[in-house]
């Protein structure tokens, strides 16, 4: 008599979202800004909305990198995303310090 099998359960996709990172100055952690476009209720005008993740970054990432991230357990506190790959590679002016005088 053999045993009854399961059934599998079906593999589930996880969320994926790209967007820009805005903060790499953490070890392994990137935050990373996603856009995203809603509507005004009342008005009807699309606004632009961002929302911002931190990210476990092993790919090596740096501000200004356009990247996608994907849905994982919880690595912290607050992350429970990771960079999945960099898609391209940003160029950022570093903020000049202010020359004291």
């Amino acid at each position: 008599m053999e045993a009854p099998a399961k059934p599998e359960t079906p593999v589930r996709r996880r969320n994926q979202q790209v967007g820009t990172v805005v903060k790499a100055n953490m070890e392994k952690t990137v935050v990373v800004a996603v856009e995203r476009l809603v509507r005004h209720a009342m008005y009807r005008k699309t606004i632009k909305r961002t929302s911002t993740f931190m990210a476990h970054d092993e790919k090596g990432a740096r501000k200004g990198d356009t990247v996608r991230i994907v849905e994982t357990r919880p690595l912290s506190r607050h992350k429970r995303w990771r960079v999945e790959e960099i898609l391209n590679r940003g160029t950022v002016i570093e903020d000049a310090a202010p020359a004291g005088t």
